[in-house]
C-alpha cells in the first residue's frame, strides 16, 4: 500500500488544474524544479504516469484522469477533518453534556448562560441531565457529564474544579392563608428566622438537595432551635405544591420566587440563610465546548447580566434529556 503524503495530492492538483507546472509551482510558492521532482516521485510510487509531458505544458493521461478525482476527495475530507477538530478545540462544534440540580436550575442563571452558549455554539449537540449533587458529580468524574451546576459541592471533590457563581438569601414560603403572610401583606418587613420555631417545615428531600438542607438545618440551629420537619419533597416545585396545599411553611431559594404559585406568600428571613450557586467541572487543561461553557459561565458571573427570565421557559427551548439519569 502507497504511503503518499498529502503534500504530493496537492502538487499533483495544482499542476492537473493549470495544465503547466511553472504556473503550478508559482500557484504553490515553490521552485519548477522542486515540483517536477515531487510528481515524479508520486508517479513512481502510484507506479503509473500521471501527466504527458508536452512542449507548452502538461496533460493528464487516463490514469491521471482517473487519479484526480480521488485526489480531490481525499484532500477535502482531510482539509474538512482538520477544520472539524479545530473546530470541537474551539468549543464551536462537538457534544456538551450539562447537569444540575433542580434548585440550581430554578436560578436565572442557569437558562441564561445555556441560552447564550447555544447562541454562541450552535452546533454543538446539547444535553441536559437533572440529578441530586452527588450523582452529577458522579457523572463529571466517570465522563459522563462535562460540567453541572450545583448549590454545594459535597463529599469527595478530587479532580474536579469548583467555581463560585453566585449566592443569593433564602425566603420564607407560606400559605397564603398564613398569619405571616397576613402580616407580610402590610409590610415587607423580614421575619425572624426564630418565628419559625413552632412552624411544620417542608424540605427539599435532603439526599437530594443536601447543600441547601444543610445550610437551613444550620441557620436554623444558629438562631436557636431545631426545626420541626414535617416533610421532605422529592422536588423543590412538589415543596412549594405542600406549602400551598396548607401542609406547612418551607424555607427556599429567592430565585423560586418567579415560579409564581398560586396560594403561596414569600417572606424575606432574618437571618436569612443563604444559598450559592456552583459549576463544576473536571479539572485539568479544559478545550473544547466545555471550555466555551466556562467562559460564558464567567462572564455572566463577572457581570451579573442574566437578566430577568423565566426557567421553565427556557429550558423547554434546549434539546436534550431532563430527569434521574440512568446509572
Amino acid at each position: 500500500m502507497a504511503n503518499i503524503d498529502i503534500r504530493l495530492l496537492r502538487y499533483f492538483i495544482a499542476v492537473a488544474e493549470t495544465g503547466h507546472m511553472t504556473r503550478a509551482a508559482e500557484r504553490l510558492g515553490i521552485g519548477q524544479p522542486p515540483l517536477s521532482q515531487q510528481i515524479r516521485v508520486l508517479e513512481t510510487q502510484l507506479g503509473v504516469t500521471l501527466f504527458e509531458r508536452l512542449p507548452r505544458g502538461m496533460a493528464l493521461t487516463d490514469a491521471g484522469q482517473a487519479f484526480l478525482g480521488d485526489a480531490y476527495d481525499v484532500v477535502r475530507k482531510l482539509d474538512q477533518a482538520v477544520d472539524d477538530v479545530r473546530r470541537v478545540a474551539a468549543g464551536v462544534k462537538g457534544r456538551l453534556a450539562v447537569g444540575f440540580t433542580s434548585s440550581s436550575a430554578l436560578h436565572p442563571f442557569v437558562p441564561a448562560v445555556i441560552r447564550a452558549f447555544r447562541a454562541d455554539a450552535p452546533a454543538v449537540s446539547l444535553m441536559l441531565d437533572e440529578s441530586s449533587t452527588t450523582e452529577l458529580l458522579d457523572g463529571l468524574r466517570d465522563g459522563q457529564l462535562d460540567a453541572v451546576f450545583i448549590r454545594q459541592p459535597l463529599g469527595d471533590i478530587a479532580q474536579i474544579a469548583i467555581l463560585p457563581v453566585l449566592e443569593e438569601p433564602m425566603v420564607l414560603a407560606v400559605p397564603s392563608s398564613h398569619p405571616l403572610a397576613l402580616k407580610g401583606r402590610a409590610g415587607k418587613a423580614a421575619v425572624p428566622l426564630m418565628a419559625l420555631s413552632a412552624e411544620k417545615l417542608i424540605l427539599y428531600r435532603r439526599r437530594t438537595g443536601q447543600g441547601l438542607y444543610d445550610a437551613i438545618i444550620a441557620a436554623c440551629h444558629g438562631a436557636g432551635f431545631s426545626p420541626h420537619i414535617e416533610q421532605e419533597a422529592p422536588r423543590l416545585p412538589s415543596t412549594l405544591s405542600l406549602v400551598a396545599a396548607g401542609l406547612g411553611v418551607s424555607i427556599v431559594p429567592a430565585s423560586l420566587m418567579r415560579m409564581q404559585v398560586e396560594g403561596i406568600v414569600y417572606r424575606p428571613l432574618t437571618p436569612a440563610p443563604r444559598a450559592p450557586l456552583h459549576f463544576a467541572y473536571r479539572d485539568g487543561v479544559l478545550a473544547g465546548p466545555t471550555a466555551r461553557l466556562l467562559d460564558h459561565v464567567r462572564t455572566a458571573a463577572k457581570t451579573g447580566g442574566w437578566g430577568d427570565v423565566s426557567l421553565l421557559n427556557e429550558m423547554s427551548g434546549v434539546s436534550g434529556k431532563s430527569g434521574k439519569r440512568g446509572r
